[in-house]
């Protein structure tokens, strides 16, 4: 067999060129639980628990609260036996899930895998609060007047941020990148 044959076609006379290193994939999620996992240490070092500092004043707080729940909260205030360790496998079914249907997205397939790159990220970041303390350091306080959204974090955003680039790229809104043929 000739040295063309073992290495295949992409199309007439033209050699199958190797797979690209999926280099995205790995270092998006670090940088996201490495920030996510860094900014946790510093509230927990500088902030006391139930805590807060005004950042942008009537807007913006860094407030150190604990979720034992999961994601906005849910079931924060529900106890049952073994929610922590249900909840982190939850948790950790849902990140490979999520790792196989981003490992078998093609490569052109960008936007998709940016997004899901940042989920897998964000996921992985609160699965470790959650093995390491049982619970999660939420930061974030958000609100307006007596208003206030959900306190959240570095992880949380990038899996908002992950799922709405999914989202958008499953409408087919920009420069259609990702879409699957």
């Amino acid at each position: 067999m000739s040295e063309r044959g073992a290495v295949g076609h992409d199309g007439p006379g033209e050699p199958r060129q190797p797979a690209p290193a999926r280099r995205l994939e790995l270092w998006l999620p670090i940088v996201i639980v490495v920030l996510d996992q860094l900014s946790k240490a510093i509230v927990r070092a500088t902030l006391p628990l139930h805590a807060s500092r005004e950042i942008v004043p009537d807007f913006l707080d860094f407030t150190h609260v604990q979720n034992t729940g999961a994601a906005f909260g849910i079931l924060n205030e529900v106890h049952f036996p073994f929610k922590t360790v249900v909840i982190a496998v939850i948790a950790t079914v849902a990140l490979v899930g999520v790792g196989l249907y981003a490992a078998s997205l093609a490569h052109h397939q960008l936007v998709a895998r940016i997004g899901l790159a940042l989920i897998i990220g964000g996921a992985a970041g609160n699965l470790l609060d959650r093995i390491v303390a049982g619970s999660v350091v939420d930061f974030v306080d958000v609100y307006w007047r007596s208003y206030h959204f959900w306190a959240f974090n570095v992880a949380d955003s990038a899996i908002t941020v992950g799922v709405a680039i999914m989202i958008l790229d499953m409408l087919d809104v920009g420069t259609h990148v990702s879409k699957a043929v």
